[in-house]
């Protein structure tokens, strides 16, 4: 089993919002950096937003800031991408990250752990 399981992901109408999850198996989400990438058909990989391990602070590309919320329930260890105001070019397939190579207020910059993806497309 993967470590990192992510779901939440499915179809939403333009101006829709959707919450991914990332559960986190097998060690313990405060020790670790977590990060939200995505990837669209015949794009590469973009890392849309990161919490850093026990500080928790957040980063967010610019793409989606001010519509993306990223947070984390360490007791529970599980990671949330809260998405709001989704457009068109959110769709893509969004993968959770994990890696302890960062630090109390850096995110890392490589991820060892990944899980499987959940696709999410926005169309009307």
């Amino acid at each position: 089993q993967l470590p990192l399981v992510e779901s939440g992901g499915g179809l939403v109408q333009p101006g829709g919002s959707l919450r991914l999850s990332c559960a986190i198996s097998g060690f313990s989400l405060n020790d670790y950096g977590i990060g939200w990438f995505r990837q669209a058909p015949g794009k590469g990989r973009e890392r849309v937003s990161c919490i850093t391990e026990s500080a928790g602070i957040t980063h967010y590309a610019d793409s989606v800031k001010g519509r993306f919320t990223i947070s984390r329930d360490n007791a529970k260890n599980m990671v949330y991408l809260q998405m709001n105001s989704l457009k068109p070019e959110d769709t893509a397939v969004y993968y959770c990250a994990a890696d302890r190579r960062g630090g109390r207020y850096l995110c890392p910059t490589e991820y060892a752990y990944w899980g499987q993806g959940t696709q999410v497309i926005v169309s009307s």
